[in-house]
């Protein structure tokens, strides 16, 4: 059985301050910046100073972006169709609701996951909310090939996570998003970072987080398209297409962090959007 679609995504969390007092024994009554000073403190002192970066368990998702394209098959060669850009849920849905959308928009029929260290991150985070929440995910632990589905490293036509893939799996440096795109003529990060992500959700700017979350799944596509191109199973033809209709999703849309994704891009690439 193979993936007949793409499903490329990104989520965008904030540390899980309702956890700080357990996790740190922290006062429950203390502040939101105490309680995420907390948890900060904790994972430097389990990383002997290295890293305050929160575990994977501690992060709430407040934003799920993704894009699909449906993938037809010539021999050994795909080719994609974009179908959506979007973010999931609602405006105001609560992490529940997201996290469930997901695994249930996902069921069936089962797609190709596309991220951009998903496999460290983005899902490892899914299944702690998911198992929060209660919320059951029996696909993804489909194993009907012990080398083909999710669970699988390797099986990038399963989980094509891209770092893994620009890296050969660690091989060399593990590099960032944004660093590939410089190097590749696409847009990469423009006006939000990740770390503003915390701070604009505190001022209520979700939407603003949304829009960033899209253009971060754009990249992903853009640099996945690429690597498929270098790999020979996205022949440069199919590969101008689909290059072709990311261009005329841009164009038709209102959304103006688009615009400014197609004039970033414009300028990296020097108005040379094609092989």
């Amino acid at each position: 059985m193979k993936p007949q679609r793409l499903f490329v995504f990104d989520i965008e969390t904030v540390v899980d301050d309702a956890l700080a007092a357990a996790l740190t024994g922290c006062d429950a009554g203390a502040s939101l910046s105490e309680k995420r000073q907390a948890i900060t403190e904790y994972h430097l002192a389990v990383t002997d100073g290295k890293n305050p970066f929160p575990r994977q368990p501690f992060h709430r998702v407040v934003a799920i972006g993704f894009l699909e394209a449906e993938i037809t098959y010539d021999g050994p060669n795909e080719s994609y169709t974009l179908t959506t850009l979007r973010s999931g849920g609602k405006e105001d849905a609560t992490e529940k609701e997201l996290v469930h959308g997901f695994f249930s928009h996902l069921s069936k029929p089962l797609p190709r996951l596309v991220t951009f260290n998903g496999r460290t991150f983005d899902v490892p985070v899914l299944k702690y909310r998911a198992m929060r929440h209660g919320i059951a995910a029996p696909w993804l632990y489909h194993t009907d090939n012990k080398w083909e589905n999710y669970q699988s490293r390797y099986a990038t036509q399963w989980h094509a996570d891209v770092l893994d893939m620009v890296s050969d799996f660690g091989a060399s440096a593990r590099v960032r998003l944004n660093e590939v795109c410089t190097a590749l003529n696409f847009p990469g990060k423009f006006g939000l970072d990740g770390s503003d992500v915390e701070p604009y959700y505190d001022e209520g700017r979700l939407p603003e987080i949304r829009a960033y979350c899209e253009t971060d799944v754009l990249n992903t596509y853009l640099v996945y398209l690429r690597v498929m191109q270098h790999r020979g199973v996205l022949k440069t033809p199919a590969y101008n297409h689909a290059i072709a209709e990311v261009l005329s999703l841009i164009e038709s849309s209102d959304k103006e962090h688009l615009k400014d994704f197609y004039h970033a891009w414009q300028q990296a690439c020097g108005d040379v959007f094609y092989l």
